[in-house]
């Protein structure tokens, strides 16, 4: 009969200790890194950045990479990095890039959950 408590107890120790190893691998494997940095919004962005500035017909490579970078933040982490390079770009922006910016996804058929800005909450989007 002891033996049979050794063995179970043994069992239990086992058991905790493999939990105490993968538990924490699960974890890491459910939130992947980012694979958008700044850079590379900025770099894919770069053809919006004379509409953003100053108007008028929005550039078709401008809309391929919006299309783009919407299609890769496929993960809240990747969409929370992408919102805050684009709080980022926008804090010294004047209102009209401002404005011209938040239409952006629209004219290239995109809806964004939030509205691009310096006052938004990237902790918020998901």
């Amino acid at each position: 009969m002891a033996r049979s408590g050794i063995i179970k107890a043994t069992y239990i120790v086992i058991i905790i200790a493999v939990a105490a190893v993968v538990l924490p691998l699960l974890t890491e494997a459910a939130a992947p890194p980012a694979k958008i940095s700044c850079g590379k919004v900025t770099s894919t962005l770069a053809p919006c950045f004379e509409y953003v500035l100053g108007g008028g017909k929005v550039p078709i490579n401008c809309c391929d990479g919006v299309q783009w970078l919407y299609k890769q933040a496929s993960t809240t982490t990747d969409r929370r990095n992408v919102c805050v390079c684009l709080k980022s770009i926008t804090k010294s922006a004047s209102p009209g890039a401002i404005n011209n910016a938040k239409s952006l996804p629209g004219k290239c058929g995109v809806s964004l959950p939030y509205e691009i800005t310096p006052a938004i909450d990237c902790n918020k989007v998901n």
